[in-house]
């Protein structure tokens, strides 16, 4: 098994943000801007490939890139977002209104930064929202109140371990760590019960994800952009999972029983189409998917069969009967050439 660099290199160099000068984005999988040029230096070569030279280290390695902090907390647990880190384009009086912030504590000692966002009354369901790599949830505040707003439902999210205002440092065992801490706040804290909770993954956020909704019956899955494990990303080709790999959400993906909507772009640079026509396969509870033709990893969201796919699957199919059977693979035929908004940034 050959380990494909040339990939591995690009994935880095597309999750570690993005060029100087580059316009905000508070999409979900859109990397934030960052100082200086989009480069791999020989010392972070040496970090990535060296330290230790594992495949399952280095799959981690290229999975985490926590962009500086875009937020505080304050004293009365509101959101402060940070001048020129995140942008927030709705009426100010929202920020004070319609969210409010937690810290929840992990069974590993770190301390992780929770959102909930409701930005309708009355809302049936609430997200609990597993973000991607390279953001934090002062970078995703905008994007999570247009979702909510036009899903109709409450949105809650967290920080990983090292982002944003979290504490620790992103692992694996932190991630479901993390979202089993948020998982907790939400039910305890905000009175959320289990039935009225649906997971909502995108791209690294999606394995969190899935491990939670193999343990818990809840009341539906997203999974936006999966990967079926570190290695088939970082070793293309790879057929079988190692006792070393990371992320194996290809393999917990079949104990998941609430209903799945599986979304992925065919024409997703980082993480490969695949993954999600063989996510969609395995879990026995998958619905109708979403491919979106021409979509790459980061503009799925503002193909206008989105938010129809979503409105369609939290109000028919969220909470359905469990299904006990792959369904067979097939293409929506959905037309992805037209962009909606959904109030957020571009």
């Amino acid at each position: 098994m050959s380990f494909n660099l040339r990939l591995a290199l690009r994935a880095y160099q597309m999750s570690s943000g993005a060029p100087s000068g580059s316009s905000m984005s508070s999409t979900p999988g859109s990397p934030p801007p960052r100082a200086g040029p989009n480069s791999v230096s020989f010392k972070d070569l040496c970090c990535l490939f060296c330290c230790p030279p594992f495949p399952s280290s280095i799959v981690s390695k290229l999975a985490f890139m926590p962009p500086e902090a875009s937020y505080s907390i304050s004293e009365d647990n509101k959101l402060v977002l940070i001048e020129g880190r995140a942008a927030w384009p709705h009426d100010n009086a929202f920020l004070n209104t319609c969210i409010e912030m937690r810290v929840a504590r992990t069974r590993r000692r770190n301390r992780v930064a929770c959102i909930m966002i409701r930005p309708v009354q009355d809302a049936h369901f609430t997200l609990l929202f597993s973000h991607g790599n390279a953001v934090d949830l002062g970078q995703m505040s905008s994007f999570l109140y247009g979702l909510g707003f036009h899903l109709h439902c409450n949105v809650f999210s967290y920080d990983y371990s090292g982002y944003g205002c979290s504490t620790g440092k992103a692992s694996e065992k932190n991630l479901y760590a993390d979202i089993a801490a948020a998982f907790e706040v939400l039910k305890t804290e905000f009175g959320v019960p289990k039935e009225k909770i649906i997971l909502y993954g995108q791209s690294i956020g999606t394995v969190p994800s899935v491990d939670l909704a193999s343990r818990e019956d809840l009341a539906a899955l997203i999974l936006h952009s999966p990967l079926m494990s570190g290695m088939r990303v970082a070793f293309p080709g790879t057929t079988t999972t190692w006792c070393c790999d990371a992320f194996p959400s290809i393999e917990k993906v079949p104990r998941v029983k609430c209903p799945t909507l599986v979304i992925h772009g065919t024409d997703d640079e980082v993480i490969d189409f695949s993954h999600g026509v063989s996510i969609y396969e395995r879990c026995p509870a998958s619905v109708e998917p979403l491919w979106v033709p021409g979509a790459g990893h980061n503009d799925v969201e503002l193909h206008a069969a989105y938010l129809e796919r979503l409105r369609s699957f939290i109000d028919l199919e969220a909470s359905a009967v469990r299904v006990t059977a792959p369904i067979t693979v097939a293409m929506t035929t959905n037309n992805a050439n037209s962009t909606v908004s959904n109030g957020t940034s571009a």
